[in-house]
């Protein structure tokens, strides 16, 4: 079973994370910002990863500690649960409908962060949280994750909408791409022989 099992803590926020890439989808996500847990649960649910994030952060400030560190701790504990990646599918892509919205996530585990966000999310917050904060999120996952991602935004008008798919989007391309391809079950999947 490809596990790992993250504490983050610094003067902003203290995290504590388990995920089970070859799980079935079971989540308990507290992160002292509710919509956050949303989208995780969402990510969880369409990823079939388990995930367990609780995490105490300076949320009377604002999300935005709480929501950054979250990523990193996400993306170290992918870094950390794929290994060296043996096996893997490597790429995957999910091309997501939200009612209105549309959202194509492409991405490659490659060991090299990059993150191109072409989203228009139009109003500055969805209830009380940032919009502006997604885009923070998947900046902090990539880096700590050495994922190259893809988010594009081919359609949609409500902002809730388009963070939904942005978040379902990204856990069933992940769930592609950490799959293991039977044909190449022992092989790293780079000319280098490592990612």
């Amino acid at each position: 079973m490809r596990k790992s099992r993250i504490i983050r803590e610094t003067k902003e926020t203290k995290i504590e994370l388990e995920l089970n890439l070859d799980g079935s989808g079971i989540y308990q996500i507290n992160t002292g910002c509710g919509f956050l847990n949303h989208m995780l649960d969402l990510f969880a649910k369409h990823g079939r990863f388990d995930l367990r994030i609780a995490c105490k952060g300076d949320v009377e400030v604002d999300d935005h500690h709480t929501v950054e560190d979250v990523g990193i701790a996400l993306g170290s504990a992918f870094m950390q649960a794929v290994g060296e990646k043996r096996g893997i599918r490597r790429y995957g892509n999910f091309l997501l409908p939200m009612d209105e919205a549309l959202i194509l996530c492409a991405l490659d585990i490659s060991g090299r962060s990059s993150l191109v966000f072409d989203a228009a999310i139009p109003t500055q917050k969805v209830g009380t949280f940032d919009t502006e904060l997604v885009q923070e999120f998947l900046l902090g996952f990539c880096r700590a994750f050495g994922l190259t991602l893809h988010v594009k935004q081919l359609a949609g008008e409500n902002s809730h909408h388009i963070i939904e798919a942005i978040f379902k989007s990204l856990g069933r391309a992940l769930n592609q791409a950490i799959s293991i391809d039977i044909n190449y079950k022992d092989e790293i999947p780079s000319t280098k022989g490592s990612l």
